[in-house]
C-alpha cells in the first residue's frame, strides 16, 4: 500500500511505502518459527555433547612404578656425656702446693695437674736410701769375708792334698796324725767358705728389702703429683693452694678430689631402643646425631649395646660414639638420633596409597597400555611412611592409580594421567631417655 506525500518547496509528489499490518504480522511469525528452531537446534547439541561426556572414559591419576632405595629410620632423643669423666684423687694425703690447672684448662695424657706436699713420705725416702746404703756395706763386708775364708780354704785344701798323696806314695815319710789334721783344717775352712758365702747372700738379700721398701715409697711420693689419666677438659675445680686433700681411698670419708676431669674429645650418646627395633640394631652402625641448640648435625655410630632388654621399660641400653674432634659439643647438650635400622637398595617400589587391603592380600590396580584396568596381587616388602617395596606383581614402568578407587573394577577402561607424589616424612615419635613404647 502506497501513499502520495507533496513536498511543498518544490511542488514535487513522492511515492512514500507503507506496511500494511498483515504484513507486520507475518514478519513476526517468520522470526518467532526461526527463533524456535534456533533454540531447539542448540539444545540438541548440548544433549549430543554431555551424552558424548558420560560415554567418554574416567581420568584415574596414576604414578609409575620406580626402582630406589629405601630404609627405617627411628629417632631417638637424649643427653650427650663425655665418654669419660672421672673426679681426680689424691693417693695419698697431703697439701697442694701447686696447682696447674683450672675450669677449662685443656690437657694432655701425662700432664701434670697438681703436685702435693708430702713430708712425711719424703723422710721415709730418706730413711730408705740410708738402710741401702747400710745393706750395701754389709754386702761389702761379707764379700771381703767371703774372699778371706775362700783363700783360706784354697791353702789349707793344697795342705792337705800334698800330704795326703805323698802319705799314699811314700808310707812313712808323713805320719798319719799330720794328714788327719791336714785334712780337719782342710774341712773346717771348706765350711767356713761355706758361711761366708750364706752370709753375702743374706747381706744381698737385706739390701734387695731396702731397695724393694725405696722403691714402694718412691711410688707412693711420685702420687704427689697428680697427672691426667686421659685427654680432656677441666669442668671443675675442688681445690686450692694449700688445701689438705685426704687420700682417696675406700675407707676415706673425707676424701676430696682435685678437680673433674672430662674427655672432649669424643662423646657418647645414651638411647633406649625399643623392643620393637631390637633386632635391626648392630655396631657400627651409621647414626646422624642432630643437635638442635647448635643447629648442626654430626656423625656418629653404634659403638656398643647391653644385648638385653629392661624389664621395665622394654628397652635396650645402646650407645652411639659421637667425634668431637672440633670441641664444639658440650656436655649435657640434648640431641636426637636417626638410626637407619633397614636398608634395601635398588629395589622396585609404588606409593603407599597406591596398595588395596582385602583381608591379607594386597592388591594395586595398573593400568595397561590399552587404558584397561587391571587389579594385580603384590608381594609387598620393606615399608616406610611414603613408599612400599614390590617383590613381585609388578615391574617398574609400570602405571599404578593413585588417587580414588573406590568406583574402579577390573576391566574398566580410563584416561591415565600421571599425577606428582607429595613426598612426607614420618618421624618416629621421640621417647625420652629411659621410657618404653606404647
Amino acid at each position: 500500500m502506497y501513499k502520495f506525500q507533496k513536498d511543498m518547496s518544490t511542488n514535487h509528489h513522492y511515492r512514500v511505502g507503507v506496511r500494511a499490518p498483515e504484513t507486520n504480522i507475518r514478519c513476526g511469525l517468520s522470526l518467532l518459527i526461526a527463533a524456535m528452531v534456533f533454540s531447539f537446534s542448540s539444545c540438541s547439541e548440548s544433549h549430543n555433547n554431555r551424552v558424548q561426556a558420560s560415554n567418554a572414559p574416567p581420568t584415574v591419576g596414576v604414578t609409575k612404578v620406580v626402582t630406589k632405595s629405601l630404609g627405617r629410620q627411628i629417632t631417638l632423643s637424649s643427653e650427650l656425656v663425655p665418654f669419660q669423666e672421672i673426679d681426680v684423687y689424691a693417693k695419698e694425703s697431703g697439701f697442694v702446693k701447686k696447682l696447674d690447672v683450672d675450669y677449662g684448662t685443656h690437657v694432655k695424657t701425662g700432664q701434670v695437674i697438681a703436685v702435693l706436699e708430702i713430708p712425711e713420705l719424703q723422710a721415709q725416702l730418706d730413711e730408705d736410701e740410708a738402710e741401702i746404703k747400710n745393706a750395701a756395706n754389709q754386702v761389702s763386708r761379707a764379700q771381703n769375708e767371703l774372699y778371706r775364708y775362700q783363700a783360706q780354704y784354697k791353702a789349707l785344701h793344697l795342705q792337705y792334698t800334698r800330704l795326703n798323696g805323698v802319705f799314699q806314695t811314700q808310707p812313712g815319710i808323713v805320719a798319719q796324725q799330720e794328714v788327719d789334721d791336714a785334712q780337719g783344717k782342710d774341712l773346717a775352712a771348706a765350711s767356713q767358705a761355706d758361711a761366708g758365702q750364706a752370709a753375702l747372700e743374706a747381706a744381698q738379700s737385706q739390701m734387695s728389702v731396702a731397695k724393694a721398701k725405696l722403691s714402694h715409697d718412691q711410688s707412693l711420693f711420685d702420687y704427689s703429683r697428680i697427672t691426667a689419666p686421659f685427654p680432656g677438659v677441666i669442668t671443675d675445680r675442688y681445690a686450692n693452694l694449700g688445701t689438705l686433700v685426704q687420700a682417696g681411698t675406700g675407707s676415706s670419708t673425707q676424701a676430696m678430689p682435685i678437680v673433674r676431669l672430662s674427655e672432649d674429645d669424643l662423646f657418647r650418646l645414651v638411647i633406649p631402643v625399643p623392643e620393637s627395633y631390637v633386632q635391626y640394631i648392630h655396631v657400627g652402625d651409621a647414626v646422624d646425631v642432630h643437635v638442635p641448640s647448635l643447629n648442626k648435625t654430626f656423625p656418629g655410630k653404634v659403638a656398643r649395646f647391653s644385648v638385653d632388654v629392661r624389664e621395665d621399660t622394654r628397652t635396650m641400653h645402646t650407645e652411639v660414639d659421637v667425634p668431637n674432634p672440633k670441641r664444639i659439643l658440650l656436655p649435657g647438650l640434648y640431641a636426637t638420633a636417626e638410626l637407619n635400622l633397614q636398608q634395601e637398595h635398588d629395589v622396585p617400589t609404588v606409593p603407599i596409597q597406591a596398595l588395596n587391603h582385602r583381608g591379607e592380600n594386597i592388591t594395586v590396580f595398573v593400568v595397561n597400555n590399552n587404558g584397561m584396568v587391571e587389579n594385580r596381587e603384590v608381594q609387598v616388602g620393606l615399608r616406610t611412611a611414603t613408599d612400599a617395596e614390590i617383590d613381585s606383581g609388578v615391574k617398574p614402568g609400570e602405571l599404578v592409580v593413585v588417587s580414588d578407587r573406590s568406583g574402579l573394577q577390573a576391566g574398566d577402561k580410563v584416561h591415565a594421567q600421571e599425577v606428582p607424589m607429595l613426598q612426607y616424612h614420618e618421624e618416629t615419635p621421640q621417647l625420652p631417655k629411659g621410657a618404653a613404647p606404647d
